[in-house]
């Protein structure tokens, strides 16, 4: 699936120990891009188990309770950050800057072990 990438084994790795899951939402964002072997990747994609998805409503107090507007995420990533809070020991691993900062700030940011924090 992961044939190349900068984090490439650790994605596999993660996989193998079935510590990686998805969120329902990111898996309709990606399916509105380009994706190589299109049929394979959304079926694979399908398969991942999916984090708790919270409802909006819930969403919404989120935002408002931990101070996230005007943050610089959108929906998707505030279903992410909410689903996270929802299941203690739940991370994201992202590359968005955004993102990245927000999940920081929640002290839900996931590390890489042996490597720098990604940025």
């Amino acid at each position: 699936m992961f044939r190349r990438g900068r984090f490439r084994a650790e994605l596999e790795g993660l996989i193998a120990n079935d510590q990686l899951s998805i969120h329902p939402y990111i898996a309709a964002e990606l399916a509105c891009g380009f994706l190589p072997d299109r049929k394979n990747t959304l079926h694979y994609l399908d398969g991942l188990n999916q984090v708790l998805l919270v409802r909006l409503a819930d969403v919404r107090l989120m935002i408002e309770a931990r101070g996230l507007a005007s943050r610089g995420i959108g929906l998707t990533d505030a279903h992410l950050i909410a689903s996270c809070l929802a299941v203690p020991g739940t991370h994201v691993w992202t590359i968005d800057g955004a993102l990245g900062r927000v999940a920081d700030l929640l002290g839900i940011r996931a590390t890489i072990p042996g490597r720098p924090e990604i940025r």
